[in-house]
């Protein structure tokens, strides 16, 4: 039996969370939310909560016990960038690419 949670629109770059994503990715809930306490990234933060609230959602299904839960996948995908134009001389402009992503943890039993 599974449990996931899905957190969309998260204002931290993919490839940042990513980082983090791969640091925690089959391990045992908690032991991945001990190593998230230690790390020093912005994106643990953020995976810090999918989890708890993946292992929430698995509290509500009777069937799985929360003490042998493991994270099976944790996807990070990229959303929506938003578009910002940053002034450069001579009249021109550079866009400035401020990126989204949205995660989903998907944990299991073991």
């Amino acid at each position: 039996m599974e449990a996931r949670a899905v957190v969309k629109y998260v204002r931290t770059a993919p490839r940042k969370v990513r980082l983090v994503a791969d640091i925690v990715r089959g391990k045992k809930v908690e032991d991945a939310l001990h190593i998230l306490s230690f790390t020093p990234k912005a994106g643990a933060k953020i995976v810090t909560k999918v989890i708890k609230s993946a292992v929430a959602n698995a509290v509500q299904k009777k069937a799985i016990d929360v003490d042998t839960l493991f994270v099976k996948s944790i996807l990070i995908d990229g959303g929506p960038s938003l578009k910002r134009i940053r002034p450069r001389p001579m009249g021109r402009a550079n866009r400035i690419l401020k990126r989204t992503s949205h995660i989903t943890v998907i944990l299991e039993e073991s």
